[in-house]
């Protein structure tokens, strides 16, 4: 019975399996070695499996306000067998103060373009609050930098998400980065990734 649960409640995004040991690369390098790294929107939970299972001196706290993701983020957990993985967190990332506790390191990982702009603002209020002092956040997606796409793809995307929603889109890396700032939060690090992606690292300043 419990094979049955998990087959059915585990969800796939096919994007995962493009991208996650590119992330896991970048992840490898900039995580602590341990620590509470917590993932806003979860989404399926293959991502939370494939790191935590490659991080295991990590404690990874996934969260997604949806409920059919919250309860795939268990069932492919229980597949993984995966001790280090918390039960997830119903949470917005529009609706701060979150309730967690202090944490060493955020991870977003394709979230702010299918997402109003309140879910950035959100994301850096509660990273600001929620991140120990020298903590990092970690996001990853497409991005337009000085006003323009990276490719036409990108572009043909952006056109895509707001077609299906008019307060979705691919977001300016300056805008972003300027909410981090106001918030406490520095963009250290700007890395290409595959398919036209970045990943941008912001740290927390220390008192």
């Amino acid at each position: 019975m419990l094979g049955w649960e998990i087959d059915r409640d585990a969800l796939t995004a096919p994007a995962v399996a493009r991208n996650r040991d590119a992330i896991l690369d970048v992840l490898r390098r900039v995580l602590p070695a341990r620590g509470t790294v917590l993932e806003i929107a979860s989404g399926s939970g293959e991502h939370a499996v494939h790191i935590a299972g490659a991080l295991p001196d990590l404690t990874w706290l996934p969260s997604d306000p949806d409920l059919e993701a919250r309860r795939s983020i268990r069932a492919h957990t229980l597949r993984a067998g995966l001790t280090n993985i918390l039960t997830p967190l119903d949470l917005d990332a529009r609706v701060v103060p979150w309730a967690v506790d202090r944490v060493d390191a955020i991870v977003c990982i394709n979230m702010i373009h299918i997402a109003p702009w309140a879910a950035t603002v959100g994301l850096m209020t509660g990273a600001g609050h929620a991140l120990s002092e020298g903590g990092i956040l970690i996001l990853y997606g497409p991005f337009r930098e000085g006003g323009r796409h990276s490719a036409d793809s990108n572009g043909a995307f952006d056109a895509s998400l707001r077609a299906r929603d008019p307060v979705w889109g691919v977001r300016d890396r300056e805008a972003v980065a300027a909410e981090a700032a106001q918030r406490g939060l520095v963009l250290t690090e700007r890395m290409a990734m595959p398919a036209n992606n970045l990943t941008l690292i912001f740290r927390r300043a220390r008192a």
